[in-house]
């Protein structure tokens, strides 16, 4: 074990210690647009899955609300006629400590939602089956990505910020 310039070890990095205290469905939208319209001809779905990801603190000590914001649209290949909408906030409530400060923040936008991806995609799968379309199952979604993208976003953001009012 090595040893500080004191002589003594090394104090040991708090052990991170996290639990989920409860998930639930904020808001649930699902529109059958085949439906309402009325069905004509072959159906080839095209489906998109936009994610967004938000954490707020909440006022007890080291608890978080981590969203995940889906937004699924399925379209027709070739017409580009809506099949159906589906928009979902599905949130959990985790409770969080010994993380660092600077390691927070991807904490809760990588880690808790991987926690909550098996529950909202089986929501997900229900709610499009029970409305009239095969099951969709969710392919993982890298949320290490979409943090990467967001910073960047944001960062790319603040750029053009800074040169506007440079110029």
């Amino acid at each position: 074990m090595a040893e500080n310039e004191n002589g003594a070890a090394p104090a040991e990095q708090p052990q991170i210690k996290m639990q989920i205290l409860t998930q639930f469905v904020r808001d649930l939208s699902f529109e059958n647009i085949l439906a309402q319209r009325g069905a004509g001809g072959e159906v080839h779905p095209d489906v998109t899955v936009n994610v967004n990801l938000d954490a707020k603190k909440r006022a007890a000590d080291h608890q978080y609300e981590v969203i995940a914001k889906l937004k699924i649209n399925s379209r027709n290949k070739g017409t580009e006629d809506d099949l159906f909408l589906l928009e979902m906030e599905y949130a959990g409530v985790f409770h969080v400590e010994n993380v660092p400060e600077d390691q927070l923040h991807p904490f809760l936008m990588i880690e808790c939602p991987r926690l909550m991806f098996p529950f909202f995609r089986r929501i997900v799968s229900d709610v499009t089956r029970d409305g009239g379309f095969p099951p969709l199952n969710l392919e993982n979604i890298d949320f290490v990505a979409i943090y990467r993208n967001e910073i960047m976003r944001r960062q790319a953001e603040t750029a053009g910020a800074s040169a506007t009012l440079d110029s």
